[in-house]
């Protein structure tokens, strides 16, 4: 009966790796469409989100089906509840990427990022793919250290992300409006791409120790209170 539990977690496991697998794949492809307005390569994006929802409903299920048959305890129930919390913070980030998608589909034929922006914007999908690929990771592995690494990390898109806006505050009007909001809106779907990875990595943390990490979860708060203007 445990031998069938703990294969339960581990497929759990294994599906949390899959949806930062598919939200990785998703950004990528969304950052090429945006970027080469590429329609078609958007809509393979937004329809793909589906496969991230599924994913999740039935690591939900399984998750909820252990907590009323098996009645987990210590470790094993951090696991099962921290992995429901994962899995949100997954599709959340697919959802963000079918958001880039979705101006790339909107502004074609024309590309939807200027050309003097196109850096920029190549940066934040590589910082995206490397924050995704370390938050899967770390969830194999459990390595404090390597959750850890994850919240530093975020930082490159931090800084990303305040260049970008400092670049259409200032510059903004020589596109006009229309692409001025595309480029924030863009912006902050990278950006907050990047803090659900950490915050993935912050339950991993939570998982191993039974505590949140003081450092990375008052610096996600910080970041919470910014956006919010509180």
């Amino acid at each position: 009966m445990r031998k069938a539990f703990h294969d339960e977690l581990d497929r759990i496991t294994a599906d949390l790796v899959e949806m930062t697998r598919l939200a990785r794949s998703a950004m990528s492809r969304a950052t090429t469409a945006l970027l080469d307005a590429d329609v078609a390569l958007a809509e393979s994006v937004i329809d793909a989100d589906a496969d991230l929802d599924r994913l999740r409903e039935h690591l939900d299920d399984t998750a909820i089906d252990l907590l009323a048959l098996q009645q987990p305890v210590a470790t094993d129930l951090r696991m099962v509840v921290t992995a429901m919390r994962m899995s949100a913070d997954l599709e959340r980030m697919g959802d963000l990427a079918r958001h880039v998608a979705k101006i790339a589909r909107l502004r074609y034929p024309n590309p939807a990022v200027p050309a003097e922006y196109r850096s920029v914007i190549v940066d934040m999908g590589r910082a995206a793919e490397t924050i995704v690929l370390k938050a899967g990771d770390v969830i194999v592995t459990r390595d404090i250290e390597g959750a850890r690494a994850v919240d530093r990390e975020d930082d490159t898109m931090d800084d990303l992300h305040r260049r970008l806006v400092e670049r259409i505050v200032a510059e903004g009007r020589d596109h006009g409006t229309e692409t001025a909001v595309d480029l924030t809106l863009i912006a902050r779907y990278y950006e907050r791409y990047a803090d659900h990875a950490v915050s993935v990595a912050e339950r991993v943390i939570y998982l191993v120790t039974g505590q949140y990490d003081g450092d990375a979860e008052s610096s996600h708060e910080d970041r919470e209170d910014v956006v919010l203007g509180s």
